[in-house]
């Protein structure tokens, strides 16, 4: 355990801006961060126990680093406090329409924008609970900016009505920008931004969870334990052992995804269509042809994007894709519905191709995602077909739903609104058609 001081000089002490560096700096830190404040202690990784500290100018905070490269994570913690808790000029207030808007977001973007002045986001933040579509865009008028998610519907209608409400600015809290009409924002001159990542590792492991429980029928057997039955009978799964994982797309969260099949003693094969060589070299897969990896998987993992039109992604994984694919092959998909050809998918289940499918996104889950059926009658024909299998799991969009994921996504999010509200470069952020 090694500990330090450090003394608040800023005069708005540590606000929400540079307590969201500090947080996700300490998620990507091996040792554990512990920051005191008086007699209130935060986890270095948590923003909201940060602002708990309510630290001031002139509070003296102990932290203390436990495991791992103890000096080199307080060097790294001393820098971020150092470069962000300067002295910066005022900005005007960028207001901001939230779409679609659940508790959570409140929770993590109502703390982060509450701060103005020096340094701060500058962002005044009014929360819709509806989603945006062309006929709720006229929420967003008298607004700069408006905040959308995955199941928000931005199409030419939509972003069209946006310019008439005065909207310059679309802020994507999430990575996939499939649902904005792109060409119909740069001829209207509104400025899209989105989330490049957040935390790879959020959805790499919700991806590995739902696998195994489908291979392992972990959800059959939690609903028999609870009635008694002890029985195993239809609840046999495979070892992943020595077996064979392919990933496609080989981005951040393909990486982790990865990482975690080496660890199950996998070989691993990966396809994308801007192949990174250093992964190779470093040992961690090897590159082959979409159709040698559907010969040879035993498992296959989807992170890549969804990109409409000749040479894209959509459907990706469509009937002639499963015709190549091993007799009892896993699959699953955390990446975009549209990757997989829903039909075709239920087709091949019926004939009893798949061992295990776990979904956390398909096509025709829109009506569903982030909203309570639980007293409706089940009237989504794709989200029925697919439950009556035992060996398909399916869970609500929510692969990147961590503590860690969403205050990234915050935080990046406002980061991009600063960035627009002050003139500076979006960098990958920003959406291009």
């Amino acid at each position: 355990m090694t500990s330090m001081t450090y003394t608040v000089t800023n005069p708005t002490g540590i606000h929400a801006r540079p307590a969201a560096f500090l947080a996700q700096a300490c998620v990507d830190l091996s040792s554990q961060i512990t920051i005191r404040c008086g007699e209130k202690t935060a986890d270095g990784k948590n923003v909201l126990q940060i602002l708990g500290l309510h630290a001031r100018q002139g509070s003296v905070l102990e932290i203390t680093a436990t495991g791992g490269n103890e000096q080199a994570s307080l060097d790294k913690v001393l820098g971020v406090l150092q470069r962000r808790l300067k002295h910066y000029k005022d900005a005007n207030i960028l207001k901001i329409a939230f779409f679609g808007t659940k508790d959570y977001d409140r929770l993590f973007f109502g703390e982060l924008a509450q701060d103005k002045g020096q340094g701060a986001y500058n962002c005044e933040i009014e929360f819709f609970s509806t989603r945006l579509t062309p006929e709720t865009a006229y929420l967003a008028k008298g607004y700069d900016a408006v905040c959308i998610f995955v199941n928000d519907e931005c199409p030419r209608a939509a972003v069209e009505k946006l310019r008439e409400c005065g909207v310059h600015l679309i802020l994507l809290r999430c990575a996939g920008f499939n649902n904005v009409d792109l060409q119909a924002a740069k001829e209207c001159g509104i400025t899209v931004c989105r989330v490049p990542a957040y935390s790879p590792y959020a959805v790499a492991e919700h991806a590995m969870s739902i696998l195994m429980t489908a291979n392992r029928r972990l959800h059959k057997a939690y609903n028999k334990v609870r009635e008694n039955n002890f029985a195993l009978s239809g609840l046999m799964g495979t070892d992943l052992h020595n077996k064979v994982a392919g990933i496609i797309g080989t981005g951040k969260i393909g990486q982790c995804m990865a990482s975690i099949c080496k660890g199950y003693g996998m070989t691993v094969l990966g396809w994308d269509a801007y192949p990174n060589k250093a992964l190779e070299e470093a040992g961690l897969l090897s590159y082959v042809s979409k159709e040698e990896l559907f010969r040879r998987a035993d498992l296959i993992s989807l992170h890549a994007p969804l990109i409409m039109g000749e040479g894209g992604t959509y459907h990706l994984i469509d009937a002639a894709a499963i015709a190549m694919m091993k007799e009892d092959v896993m699959l699953v998909n955390t990446a975009r519905g549209g990757l997989v050809d829903t039909e075709a998918l239920i087709a091949a289940l019926k004939q009893g191709k798949f061992h295990a499918v776990g979904l956390d996104v398909y096509e025709g889950e829109d009506a569903n995602v982030y909203t309570d059926h639980s007293d409706d009658y089940m009237d989504n024909d794709v989200t029925a077909r697919l439950q009556m299998f035992p060996n398909v799991v399916l869970t609500s969009h929510q692969a990147f739903f961590t503590r860690e994921a969403l205050q990234a996504i915050a935080a990046v999010t406002l980061e991009n609104a600063r960035n627009y509200n002050e003139g500076k470069p979006l960098g990958a952020a920003e959406c291009k058609a």
